[in-house]
């Protein structure tokens, strides 16, 4: 009779035994047994949870060999709750204080996080003030980081076999066929074992099921119809027969003359391409494939093939990125970070994939970094022509699965470059050679919430520092904080300050709205000399780009008898008006309700729209311009996976005239078609209530601007402003980032700013206004009564209530020389640490975010 016991203590061996009266054997093998030298093993795991400290959980014997520091276990923690943890520590030390309880299960046979990337999570949970658990559940795909309460859901392959399968997991994919979804806990009961994971694993690397997963519809790939002559019109003879069969036919004559006259420039000829050339509708196109004239080849091609500067496999440096591309060279020889301050459109992108090209030769991996998952469509495209397989992308957008994916290919090697925004900087490299930080300045590169509040560019840093890896830092407006690295010597600095090829840097024009108005020359939203620009643009078959900081169709609504305003009823913002949903939106909590009529607080109708944004603008100009195609880029017309690539492939293809957008249109988009750009109102982005609100303004306005004339003809910008001499203004038409950085830096060391002082900003919330008020105060006499003047507050933010929230800031300014960071955040630590204990304080929430601007 074969016996198979886990042995966890003698006294439940010992009682199973006895059942089958053999209680002599079993003294004997528990005697033989334990008197064998056999190590006890303990792990310090990483819970994906909000808890302080790592905990401590014993290792089942039999498991000691398999055990490894990065691996992931399953473990029970409270009565009933079951994680998969990571392995942060293995030891030999029993906890003190508690009991142990045993790992349930081993998931990984090899570590799926690496002793490196656990030094970048501590440095992250130090610096940023937030708990390992917190930087494990933002660093791991939700796939792997199942929990009692993860949902599993069968996939959608039909084609998969479930022949064979063993009866467990034959029988989770049957109640998963019942009942489309279940939690682990569902299976848990299912099954009568806590130990499923593993049969999750095995389940969703064979595809049978997807895990915290939202099936969605893909994209498809960008395709293109071209043209070409059927099979009986190749030769000149039939050419010129098919002309005559054509006399009466003006137009479809016409649509065949034009198609030819293409073919010689090209060797393929899109339907769009005649269409414009000749003047012709897509009905005689039509009509030409119906009579058997055209055939259609249908290709998939990229999103923007033939727009780019140069992104032919094989490209040649003008002189001025040669000489950057060896002072670049030069300065990693001395410098870890170096930066590259090169205008827009000067070729900064060639200049990167020779330097990813040299750390793939030299056998190290990549990371590209950009601010917006927006941008990785663009990018990828043209990388993809270089680097092929060996090219891989991640950023939230993918789903779960996909990230995992990528996670696993990372792991193993198969990926060499990686292209991604923020959260890419967990992935798990091997041998990182170089990152890439494209767009340093943007603040998109900054987590608010939820912690860790870290930010991208200065995580690569230490990242690339633990790989010891080089870091390039590119913009054509560098943070100011890089750049007064970069110029007291900390970074190399190199500058590239003329565009690629025959390309100029755009002209700017500034119109006075005042004066303007005055004129009688203000078009609902539009200047005269705007409005003028865009036909005259449009007359020349370019594009334009309106910029309006604002999505939506009216930020406010107001009654024009009394006063009041909607507002929304759990935040202290108004509610913005949506043309697309016919509804008035929170843009802090989502909640959202039918326009007002009647104003509840009179009682009278005169409700009117105040202000303007993208929807509003769109609606104005159709007005204006009835013939025109417009399309919009903000968060509204961008949702889902594929969103933005969708209104970005339009615009591209010209099925658009003018693009209208947030803030999105800066970033670093190219378009070949556009020499013209708006800016509706440049005053609502000066006049912000943040020290950085002037940087922002210059550098929003700069990569704006940037977007024109990126080819040969030279493009033109409209500034439509109140305060046309406002020195930001002024130093965007200079093309003065040099000026605005010496104005910026010398207001920065006056009171007390990024880069002389680092900032840290505690956040005090509350159902109860006063509890929040009178908590935040007692927090703020703790920490002024350790740190001093150095705290500041606390004071209500902007929006002072968000979701029923009540919220009161502390800032703390902490001179960079001479006091020890370390210590100010044990100081902070302490006090916070007293706070909670005290029971008058309970109900109120607290987050520390260090650098939050």
């Amino acid at each position: 009779m074969n016996f198979y016991f886990r042995l966890r203590s003698r006294k439940p061996v010992s009682l199973a035994l006895r059942w089958m009266g053999i209680s002599f054997f079993v003294f004997m093998y528990e005697e033989s047994l334990f008197q064998q030298d056999r190590q006890t093993l303990f792990v310090e795991v990483i819970l994906p949870l909000f808890i302080a400290k790592t905990y401590t959980y014993r290792v089942p014997a039999e498991w000691n060999d398999q055990i490894e520091v990065g691996k992931r276990v399953i473990v029970q923690f409270g009565r009933n709750k079951i994680y998969s943890a990571i392995v942060y520590r293995v030891s030999g030390e029993a906890p003190l204080k508690y009991e142990a309880k045993y790992i349930l299960n081993i998931i990984d046979d090899e570590p799926i996080v690496k002793q490196q990337h656990l030094e970048t999570w501590e440095w992250m949970s130090s610096y940023y003030m937030c708990y390992l658990g917190e930087v494990m559940q933002a660093a791991l795909p939700s796939a792997l980081k199942m929990a009692s309460e993860t949902k599993i859901i069968a996939s959608s392959n039909i084609d998969l076999d479930r022949s064979s399968l063993s009866d467990k997991a034959y029988l989770v994919m049957d109640a998963l066929d019942v009942a489309k979804e279940l939690t682990v806990n569902d299976i848990v009961k299912l099954l009568g074992q806590k130990t499923v994971f593993p049969l999750l694993k095995s389940l969703f690397e064979k595809g049978h099921i997807l895990i915290a997963e939202e099936i969605k519809d893909r994209y498809k790939p960008k395709r293109k119809s071209f043209l070409e002559f059927a099979s009986e019109f190749q030769s000149e003879q039939s050419k010129r027969l098919l002309l005559d069969s054509l006399n009466r036919a003006h137009k479809q004559q016409d649509a065949v003359i034009g198609f030819m006259q293409l073919r010689k420039a090209k060797a393929e000829v899109t339907k769009a391409e005649v269409m414009e050339a000749t003047a012709v509708s897509s009905g005689v196109i039509a009509s030409l494939i119906e009579k058997g004239v055209f055939i259609v080849n249908e290709k998939i091609v990229s999103r923007f093939e033939g727009e780019d500067i140069d992104f032919s496999a094989e490209f040649n440096f003008n002189k001025n990125q040669a000489r950057a591309y060896t002072e670049i060279i030069d300065c990693f020889e001395q410098k870890d970070v170096v930066l590259l301050h090169g205008v827009t459109a000067s070729g900064k992108t060639q200049i990167y994939i020779r330097l990813i090209e040299k750390a793939l030769l030299e056998g190290k991996n990549a990371l590209y970094l950009l601010p917006e998952i927006a941008l990785t469509a663009q990018i990828t495209e043209r990388l993809r022509v270089h680097f092929g397989d060996k090219l891989g992308v991640y950023h939230s957008k993918f789903n779960d699965n996909e990230r995992a994916e990528v996670w696993h290919k990372v792991l193993k090697g198969d990926l060499k470059v990686i292209v991604g925004a923020r959260s890419s900087v967990f992935l798990p490299f091997k041998d990182l050679g170089l990152i890439v930080i494209d767009e340093e300045h943007e603040v998109s590169y900054k987590q608010y919430e939820p912690a860790p509040r870290y930010h991208a560019r200065d995580t690569a840093i230490f990242l690339a520092q633990s790989h010891k890896a080089k870091v390039i830092l590119g913009s054509a407006t560098p943070s100011v904080e890089s750049y007064y690295n970069a110029k007291a010597g900390k970074y190399g600095l190199v500058e590239l300050k003329e565009r690629f090829g025959e390309a100029q840097l755009p002209e700017i024009s500034v119109v006075n709205i005042t004066e303007e108005g005055r004129k009688e020359q203000m078009f609902s939203y539009f200047s005269g000399v705007l409005l003028n620009g865009i036909n005259d643009a449009l007359q020349e078959k370019e594009q334009v780009i309106l910029f309006q900081n604002r999505r939506g169709h009216t930020p406010f609504v107001q009654c024009n008898s009394c006063g009041w305003v909607a507002k929304c009823v759990n935040c202290d913002v108004s509610l913005t008006y949506h043309k697309t949903s016919n509804h008035m939106h929170c843009h802090y909590c989502g909640h959202n309700e039918p326009p007002i009529q009647v104003c509840p607080a009179c009682g009278m109708s005169h409700i009117e729209s105040k202000g303007f944004g993208t929807e509003r603008v769109e609606e104005e100009l159709e007005l204006l311009l009835p013939n025109v195609r417009t399309g919009r880029l903000d968060l509204d017309s961008t949702k889902g996976k594929y969103g933005f690539d969708k209104v970005i492939t339009a615009f591209d293809e010209h099925e658009f005239d003018i693009l209208i957008g947030t803030q999105m249109v800066a970033k670093g988009l190219d378009f070949g078609r556009v020499n013209l750009i708006g800016i509706i109102n440049a005053d609502s982005m000066i006049n912000f209530p943040d020290f950085r609100a002037y940087e922002r303004a210059f550098s929003l306005f700069s990569q704006v601007a940037g977007r024109a004339g990126r080819r040969r003809k030279q493009g033109h910008v409209v500034i439509q402003t109140y305060t046309p001499n406002h020195r930001v203004i002024e130093q965007v038409i200079a093309h003065d980032y040099e000026g605005m950085f010496m104005t910026e830096i010398k207001e920065r060391k006056n009171y007390f700013y990024p880069p002389f002082y680092r900032l840290i900003r505690i956040e005090i919330r509350h159902t109860d206004m006063q509890l929040a008020y009178h908590g935040a105060t007692k927090l703020a006499s703790a920490l002024r009564g350790q740190l001093g003047e150095r705290v500041l507050g606390p004071e209500p933010p902007l929006v002072s209530r968000v979701r029923n929230y009540f919220i009161q800031t502390i800032t703390l300014k902490i001179e960079r020389n001479n006091v020890s960071i370390v210590k100010v955040k044990d100081l902070i630590r302490v006090s916070i640490q007293q706070f909670e204990i005290d029971k008058t304080n309970k109900g109120i929430r607290l987050s520390i975010d260090v650098d939050p601007y």
